[in-house]
Formats: C-alpha cells, sequence, structure tokens
C-alpha cells in the first residue's frame, strides 16, 4: 500500500468528491464521490463510497462554513449521483488496509461527525440529511450525524448497517451508539435492523425511528428547501456580517522538523518521541471584535487551533511510531492570559463563539488520540488559561521548581483563567479540572479563587494542577527516566490504559463511541472472522462464503 504521508489541508477548489452552493441562508454540500480519486491506489470509491481522503474534505467544507459563512443557518446535505446516496466505507480500502489505518480512519471519521453535531447545536447552523437512493453503513452514519433526516420513499431508497451480516465488523464511527443513545431508537428493533443486509425504507423508518420524515421522490427538493427554511429561521447566526477567509495554512517541514508559525514541532526517531512547542502570542489581542475580524486567521487563538489540529492529524496519520508527544509552551503568560480576556469579553460574537469551539474540538482531539502525553513546564514556559489545558491534558506533568543554575529569569508558574472553568469541555461533558478532581469537587470552586495569580511548583504542586515538581538537580534525570520508562511499555497496553483513565466520570455520546471504538474496533478489526484470508472482509464481494471462528470470545 502507498505510504507517502497523508495531507489534512485542503480548499474547495481541490476538492474532488464535494460540491459547496450556496441561496441566501441555505447552503447545499454535495457529495459526488470520485470513483478513481481514491487517497490510495488499489480501490475503486463506488457508489458513492468513501475513504479518508473523502472526510478530509467534508471536514474542510464543515470548517469553512461555521467560520467563512456566518449567514448560512442551515445545510443540506445530499448526494449528487442519481440513484445512491452513500454505500459507505469502501470495503477494498478497509480490506487492504492496515490495522491501525483502520482505526485511526474510524477516529478521523467519528471526529467529523462530531464537528457536524455541534455545528447543528453550538454553532447555531442546522444540518439537514436528504437522503435520495439507498444509504448504507457509515452513509447511514453520516445521516445520524445531521440534525434532521429527510428520505425518499420510492422503494428504492433505504436506510441500514449492514456491517455485522456482510463483514462481520461493525459501524465503525458510532452507528450503533448513535442509533440508540441519539435517535433513541428501541433496542429490539435496533438489533433486527443491524442484523439486515437491506435495512429498512419508507414509513417503518419513520414509525421506527431512523429518520424523521419520508417523501415522495418529486417532493424531495421542496420539503427538504422548507425544512432548511424553518431551521435557518431559528439561527442567531448574523446575516449581514462577512466570514473570514481560512487561508492555506503554512507549513514547513526539514526533516524531522515540522514548523507553523506559533507551533513547533521536532521528532526524535530513536526515542520514540515528539516535542512539540505551542508559542505564545507575541502582540497584544485587539481590543474589540472588529479588531479580531480583522486579524482573520492571524488571530492568536485561532492560528494556534488551526495549527495545533493540523499537527495533531499530521502525527495520527503519518508517524504512527511515535507514542509520546512531549507538550512544552513558551512565551508571555500575561499575554496569553489577556486573549483569554478577549475571549471572555467577547463569548457572545459568533466569530469568537467559533474560535472557542474550534479551540475545545483541537483539546478534545488531543484527548482522543492514541499517544501518551506529558508536559514539560519550565522557566519561559506559558502555561496560562487556554495553554494550560494542554498541561490538564496531559497523562502526567513534571514542573520546575526554582530556577536553573546559571540562567537568569524567574521561576516558572502556571495561572488559571475563566477560560479553564467551562469553555472546553471534555468529551465526558465535564472541564479538565472537573475530571482532574472528580474525588474532590470541591477543589474546583476553591480554584476559582485563584483565578489570575502566578503559581510556582509549590503552589501548583498543592493545588494538584502538576503531577511532580523537581528541582534543578533531580529535573534532567527524573524527565529522562519517565521518557525512557514511558518508550518502553508497550504501546497497545499504554493506548488501552490511557483511553481508561483519561474519562473519569459520566458516559457521553462521545466517551462512549471512543471508548467502544478503542475497545470493540481494535479487537474486531483483528480477528480472523473479519480479517482473516477467508474473513468477511477479504471475501466480500468475491462469491465465496466467509469462514467463521464459531467460539464467542
Amino acid at each position: 500500500m502507498d505510504t507517502s504521508p497523508v495531507e489534512f489541508r485542503t480548499q474547495p477548489k481541490l476538492y474532488k468528491h464535494w460540491r459547496l452552493a450556496f441561496d441566501g441562508p441555505i447552503a447545499t454540500l454535495t457529495m459526488d464521490v470520485q470513483e478513481d480519486g481514491g487517497l490510495r491506489p488499489g480501490y475503486e470509491l463506488k457508489l458513492n463510497s468513501y475513504d479518508l481522503g473523502v472526510d478530509i474534505e467534508l471536514y474542510d467544507a464543515v470548517q469553512r462554513l461555521r467560520f467563512e459563512h456566518p449567514e448560512i443557518g442551515a445545510v443540506v446535505l445530499t448526494s449528487g449521483k442519481e440513484r445512491v446516496f452513500c454505500a459507505g466505507a469502501n470495503i477494498r480500502m478497509l480490506g487492504q488496509s492496515s490495522h491501525g489505518w483502520k482505526v485511526n480512519f474510524c477516529k478521523f471519521t467519528n471526529e467529523t461527525r462530531n464537528a457536524i453535531e455541534e455545528a447543528s447545536s453550538e454553532s447555531k447552523q442546522a444540518w439537514i440529511c436528504v437522503v435520495n437512493g439507498p444509504c448504507a453503513g457509515g452513509g447511514y452514519e453520516l445521516a445520524m450525524a445531521c440534525q434532521h433526516i429527510v428520505m425518499a420513499d420510492d422503494g428504492n431508497t433505504s436506510v441500514a448497517l449492514p456491517e455485522v451480516p456482510l463483514l462481520a465488523v461493525l459501524p465503525g464511527t458510532g452507528g450503533l451508539t448513535r442509533l440508540v443513545d441519539k435517535r433513541r431508537v428501541r433496542r429490539d428493533r435496533a438489533d433486527v435492523f443491524c442484523t439486515l443486509e437491506e435495512g429498512i425504507k419508507g414509513p417503518r423508518a419513520v414509525e421506527w425511528g431512523f429518520v424523521d420524515e419520508v417523501v415522495s421522490r418529486s417532493k424531495l427538493p421542496e420539503t427538504a428547501r422548507r425544512r432548511a427554511q424553518e431551521l435557518a429561521a431559528r439561527t442567531d447566526r448574523p446575516k449581514g456580517e462577512r466570514g473570514i477567509a481560512l487561508t492555506p495554512l503554512e507549513r514547513t517541514v526539514e526533516g524531522d522538523r515540522i514548523r507553523y508559525r506559533f507551533v513547533t514541532c521536532g521528532i526524535e526517531r530513536v526515542r520514540g518521541l515528539a516535542e512539540i512547542t505551542v508559542h505564545g502570542p507575541d502582540a497584544a489581542p485587539p481590543g474589540d471584535v472588529a479588531g479580531i475580524q480583522a486579524a482573520g486567521v492571524g488571530f492568536w487563538p485561532l492560528a494556534v487551533a488551526r495549527e495545533l489540529d493540523d499537527l495533531i492529524l499530521h502525527l495520527r496519520a503519518n508517524e504512527e511510531a511515535i507514542g509520546l508527544w512531549v507538550l512544552r509552551t513558551v512565551g508571555d503568560a500575561e499575554r496569553v492570559e489577556a486573549y483569554d480576556r478577549t475571549l471572555v469579553d467577547h463569548a457572545g460574537d459568533w466569530l469568537v463563539r467559533e474560535i472557542r469551539l474550534y479551540l475545545k474540538r483541537t483539546l478534545k482531539r488531543l484527548d482522543a488520540s492514541s499517544r501518551s502525553i506529558f508536559a514539560l513546564i519550565e522557566p519561559g514556559s506559558c502555561f496560562a488559561g487556554t495553554l494550560l489545558e494542554l498541561a490538564l491534558a496531559a497523562d502526567r506533568s513534571y514542573m520546575l521548581a526554582g530556577t536553573r543554575e546559571g540562567h537568569d529569569g524567574l521561576p516558572a508558574t502556571v495561572k488559571l483563567t475563566p477560560m479553564n472553568f467551562g469553555a472546553y469541555p471534555m468529551s465526558n461533558g465535564l472541564t479538565r479540572l472537573a475530571t482532574r478532581f472528580l474525588g474532590e469537587p470541591g477543589r474546583v470552586d476553591d480554584l476559582k479563587g485563584r483565578i489570575g495569580q502566578d503559581m510556582d511548583a509549590e503552589a501548583a504542586g498543592d493545588a494538584g494542577l502538576v503531577t511532580f515538581t523537581p528541582d534543578d538537580i533531580d529535573w534532567d534525570d527524573e524527565v529522562r527516566l519517565a521518557l525512557e520508562e514511558r518508550a518502553a511499555f508497550s504501546p497497545d497496553a499504554l493506548t488501552g490504559m490511557e483511553a481508561s483513565l483519561r474519562f473519569a466520570g459520566p458516559e457521553t455520546l462521545e466517551t462512549k463511541i471512543f471508548g467502544r471504538l478503542s475497545a470493540w474496533q481494535n479487537w474486531i478489526f483483528q480477528r480472523p472472522n473479519a480479517v482473516g484470508s477467508k474473513g468477511a472482509l477479504h471475501v466480500y464481494g468475491t462469491g465465496q462464503r466467509s469462514e467463521f471462528d464459531r467460539r464467542r470470545v
């Protein structure tokens, strides 16, 4: 299989598989997958089936609709193929992919679905899915990510999750969970549905809760537009504002160094780690919303979100053997705090809301990454507010007590801002502070009284904000041993351990999806019933029957 690096940066003029059109407050996003446009050779994307390349374009479209088009209150998602909506993830692609590729593909796909759901719920940009042909597997999962599903009642169009009977796997991006947790389909009906290759169509699909309405094919466009107009009328997105262009993200790669404007990464292959440094702002924040608008993608919080998001995706897809990410920050903590005040003071503005939500999504992507994450807090760092979330997301953090011998300057400090108390909830619905202190809920309220304080290592350790606080004598050895120890453990064991420890507290739709993706899909995707020489993924479409090991495990 082709092993060239996956590129996540794209733009509409480069799309192969999607078309965007605009009509007043309504956008139409049309899926028209180019059969010979796969990200890797060896398969054709027939029947609007998709691979990672299709989803990369979808993710870009979701971002642009939110940032570049404040006037859009509703998005109609439909197919450009005459008699098919979407056949789901491409089976040939899955059959030839490595296990890691399949799981990473499923994770990114689901994060994109989550972004669509957040667009409807938080950005007030409602998504309506128009199912105009058979809609199966990941195609139906895409439909379920939308707020409202309208389906053609024509005797041909159906919705289905046929992975169990056809492929011996599960809907890989949360299909089963969305079915019962989001759409609240009865368990017995869901059981029947998930074992039917042909799926369900017509009025029964509405009665059982799989879609919201069915109409004749001739009425489908009219109905879709009416629903879009109704939902667009409820938005609080501004009609007269201009969006900001998501201009191409600048990135340079020189050997094992990756550099953006505010984020840099150095890869140490022998040690199996990536050292990621986020740089603080180089100027004071704009004084008002007009200034933020004028700054555009150069506005520091938005620039950091875009750069860190791209880096995380790049490392996930292209650096599988780099299992430990070490996070540092460099800069002026007071400037970071000033930007946080701007994000708080203008939280009601549509653009600031989008920037905050983007930061939230990026931090969630960090949480859900199957990599060990350590934070190193040293003199000159700026782990304040939004950037402190990086340390709180880490599996453990080390903060230098005092200064380094022979170095001038002040000791390292950390600082809380109001952004640490609700702006960036994790997938469990709790802040990272609330998750951290699940056993001491009063601690979070106490910490609110310390907003704006510069806390040195002793104070941060007493407050529970960092894990270890070695002094200069012990720092180098303690950090080195910790990194070497982590690199020596089994990556499989670490992935399971980290996923189990990061999301304490209540279960949500997202934690169920990612937990089951880590467990069920990791297991099922490696079983011979699915991927063996006579497993369902390999013999699909050949006319041969799958051979299953009948033992329940």
